[in-house]
């Protein structure tokens, strides 16, 4: 376990940093330890204990680097191990979808602080989204819209959409108008679709707009007395 010496924090930033030292986001390339300073900063905002804001700076250290469940409960104490545990990804299950079905259902049945962990979690994430957006369809543009590996990525958008909005719906359930919620709320809105819409094909030079095709009053007359047989 950590030592008392020193305040629970600070003992949880420094090996945070050093798990995260070679590690940048994929939204734009800043140093990883980023995300996890803003969400423990969302936690003490929000008025959370020291523990769940430790938990907070140490929340990706089991699915994104090699730290056992059991270090990290021998560092830092069972508590804080079962916080990051409960925001965890089951690495195990391969589909997105299902992984995230999987990840909303533990939140949701342990809750409590795994449940405030978990929204700060999902602010942070959401914030980067538009710049995640962005920098991929930068990567994208010229590729046409029936492109294959344009419409992976916006596939893998909707996917990401439709996980953050059902982790607000969860969270309404569980902690209906907390100040967390409230701002997950707000960066959902902030966010751009997952498709990017697409310009109108402009008329070819010479041609002639159609109106609404006509039917052959023959065939009208023929349809209205197949309509009154018996």
């Amino acid at each position: 376990m950590s030592s008392p010496s020193e305040p629970l924090a600070a003992q949880a930033l420094a090996f945070a940093v050093h798990c995260h030292a070679r590690h940048r986001r994929d939204s734009d390339g800043e140093p990883f330890i980023v995300h996890p300073l803003e969400v423990a900063r969302l936690l003490r905002d929000a008025g959370c204990s020291e523990t769940v804001v430790a938990a907070g700076l140490l929340h990706d250290v089991l699915e994104e680097t090699r730290v056992s469940l059991a270090e990290l409960s021998e560092r830092f104490g069972e508590t804080i191990a079962a916080l990051v545990q409960g925001v965890t990804d089951d690495s195990c299950i391969e589909s997105y979808r299902e992984r995230k079905q999987m990840l909303r259902d533990q939140v949701r049945f342990v809750g409590g602080d795994v449940a405030l962990l978990f929204a700060a979690d999902e602010i942070s994430k959401v914030r980067q989204w538009p710049k995640r957006v962005g920098r991929e369809r930068a990567r994208l543009h010229d590729l046409p819209p029936d492109n294959r590996a344009r419409r992976y990525v916006e596939h893998h958008h909707e996917l990401r959409l439709e996980h953050y909005r059902a982790s607000l719906a969860m969270l309404e359930q569980l902690v209906p108008e907390h100040p967390l919620v409230t701002q997950l709320a707000h960066a959902l809105e902030q966010c751009p679709p997952a498709r990017e819409a697409q310009p109108a094909r402009a008329a070819q030079p010479g041609s002639v707009a159609r109106g609404p095709a006509r039917t052959d009053p023959r065939v009208t007359s023929q349809r209205r007395a197949a309509r009154v047989r018996p």
